[in-house]
């Protein structure tokens, strides 16, 4: 057997590309003849392939029509390869020298026989050739492909090799410095490297990647550690670790960001990229020094799940007409502001991946780059540096850009430079953190921006937060009609309104709760918000000194829905709860 025979498609159905109508239609026929699926699920997951763009086999599990391994039998099947339970997979490692680890868990490849002229491999992607190559070359001699589960694979691959990616971790991290004592370091960086700290930790990003979790917590008590995962803005306890190992999982998390571990009181911030179940991920990472030690915080960033759609955002559609008409214009600024994790710097990303940059030159300052765009300039501060959000943005204005990203406004240096920018021909987008569109127009005020300033640059202002979205278990609610009532003439208060009628009151749910939604009754997100869009009037009133209350009315009388009113609408259309909109909104 020839390299060349062993390393190349080895399939019943000779496939170029495994996106294309090809592909999904040759697996799709088989999936009907198998009686696996009907037609009209079939039709379901064809329509989501088209798109999202990704492969047809990927849609099938993440649509959860078919379980993963499943799956990877009938794509076994499809392409005449042979398939690999995952009690059959090796228990030791067969191959030692010549392949590092990094590699293999890259690139999902599990060497699982070794003895002959042939090395056989299990993967969790056949479609991956160039790896398979790079193998051979590696081990100069022919490869010859299983196919597996990926979780199989995924597994088997971290059971064997952790070691090694443990002390490949250890040389990349950083030394220890100050008044940490060199056998206090090794010896926490002993314990991080201990097969189960290292499962442990790998099983927490993995279940809360798998449970849609956009945060992770481990926090240290006086008795143990209690892991909490965010889901859907709201935290859930998930494990309850022993003290013991407090250390083992604080050094673990900042040998994988690359932080000091022998640094314990003062905040650190790093990143991890990892990739689970064929996902890439991005963590950012916080560690804060408490009294029981350091409190630990990863943000979870799907980049593969990530979709820059305004549509997808939620927000109604007056929202967006005026939204889309300031980020048409040549000038001005445009802020989003609500409080932390109100899905802002998501808003910013859409509208950045809405504009043309193959026309126009594009900044962004952040802190930190959350997501990657391409065609799209894009800096990180350090002000350990001195690369601030203002030292930035004076140099980005040599740069000769069209539109301007800021992170955060977060001083009267940065809202300064940041008028002059939009006053010298520049759209300048940014985010603020006040309560409502109108506060910030008196925010930035008692920030010291002259008034005349702010009236002549500020072109709208979105104010948002999220509200979880019922689940498909969602069941009937009985709600007071009087209640329900005053509610809405609250939520419609200067403006001309009709009363909720039957139709509206028979539309409100609660929340049910199944396996789905892991018993909450909701799953997902939506934005609610509120465009200001400046006026001559609202001008007027930010002249004079108005205040926030009568800025908001004067927003309302123009025409802005208010993110209370846009919240109800969405309950009175099933989207959502009242209960919901009155959590995130605190209206009374």
């Amino acid at each position: 057997m020839t390299a060349a025979a062993a390393t190349g498609p080895r399939t019943g159905h000779e496939i170029s590309d495994p996106r294309s109508e090809a592909f999904a239609d040759g697996l799709g026929q088989l999936l009907l003849d198998r009686g696996v699926l009907d037609r009209p699920a079939l039709g379901r997951a064809r329509s989501a392939q088209a798109k999202t763009g990704e492969r047809f086999d990927l849609v099938l599990s993440r649509l959860g029509l078919i379980p993963e391994a499943q799956v990877a039998r009938l794509l076994a099947d499809f392409l005449s390869l042979p398939f690999v339970e995952g009690e059959e997979l090796p228990q030791r490692r067969v191959l030692e020298n010549g392949v590092r680890p990094a590699f293999l868990k890259a690139n999902r490849i599990l060497p699982i026989d070794a003895t002959g002229e042939v090395l056989v491999v299990a993967v969790a992607d056949p479609f991956n050739r160039d790896a398979i190559q790079s193998l051979s070359y590696l081990v100069d001699r022919p490869v010859e492909e299983r196919l597996a589960a990926p979780s199989d694979v995924e597994k088997a691959l971290e059971a064997l090799y952790e070691e090694s990616e443990a002390e490949a971790e250890e040389e990349a991290g950083p030394l220890a410095h100050g008044e940490a004592v060199d056998d206090d370091v090794r010896r926490l960086k002993d314990l991080a490297s201990e097969a189960p700290v290292i499962r442990l930790v790998r099983d927490l990003i993995a279940r809360a990647v798998e449970m849609l979790a956009s945060d992770i917590h481990i926090e240290p008590r006086e008795d143990g550690v209690r892991v909490r995962f965010r889901i859907d803005g709201v935290l859930h306890t998930v494990e309850s670790l022993p003290a013991s190992l407090r250390p083992a999982v604080t050094s673990r998390v900042k040998i994988m960001a690359r932080l000091n571990i022998a640094e314990r009181r003062l905040p650190q911030d790093g990143r991890i990229r990892a990739t689970v179940r064929g996902k890439d991920i991005d963590l950012r990472v916080s560690t804060m020094p408490t009294l029981y030690g350091e409190s630990v915080v990863l943000r979870i960033l799907d980049r593969s799940a990530t979709r820059h759609d305004f549509a997808a955002l939620g927000f109604n559609d007056q929202a967006l007409v005026d939204l889309r008409k300031t980020l048409a214009e040549p000038n001005g600024i445009v802020l989003v502001t609500g409080p932390t994790g109100s899905g802002k710097t998501t808003t910013l990303y859409t509208a950045l991946a809405s504009l043309d940059s193959a026309r126009q030159k594009i900044f962004t300052v952040e802190d930190p780059v959350e997501y990657e765009l391409a065609g799209i300039n894009q800096i990180q501060v350090q002000p350990q540096i001195g690369l601030t959000f203002a030292s930035a943005l004076r140099s980005i204005l040599r740069q000769d850009p069209d539109i301007i990203m800021i992170g955060e406004i977060r001083d009267l240096e940065t809202a300064e430079i940041a008028i002059q920018a939009s006053l010298t021909g520049h759209l300048v987008l940014s985010t603020i953190h006040t309560n409502s569109a109108a506060a910030t127009l008196t925010r930035l005020i008692e920030m010291g921006l002259p008034d005349y300033l702010l009236a002549s640059s500020l072109t709208a202002v979105l104010a948002q937060r999220l509200v979880r979205r019922l689940c498909g278990c969602a069941l009937p609610a009985e709600a007071s009609p009087a209640l329900v009532e005053k509610l809405w003439a609250d939520a419609h208060a200067g403006t001309d309104h009709e009363r909720p009628d039957e139709a509206m009151l028979a539309a409100l749910q609660r929340p049910g709760g199944c396996e789905a939604c892991r018993q909450t009754g909701y799953r997902g997100r939506s934005s609610i918000g509120e465009m200001l869009v400046m006026s001559d009037p609202l001008r007027e009133l930010v002249l004079s000194g108005a205040g926030e209350a009568a800025i908001q009315q004067g927003a309302i009388a123009a025409g802005m829905v208010s993110m209370y009113r846009d919240g109800l609408t969405k309950a009175f259309h099933g989207e959502t709860t009242i209960e919901e909109v009155l959590r995130v909104t605190r209206a009374s």
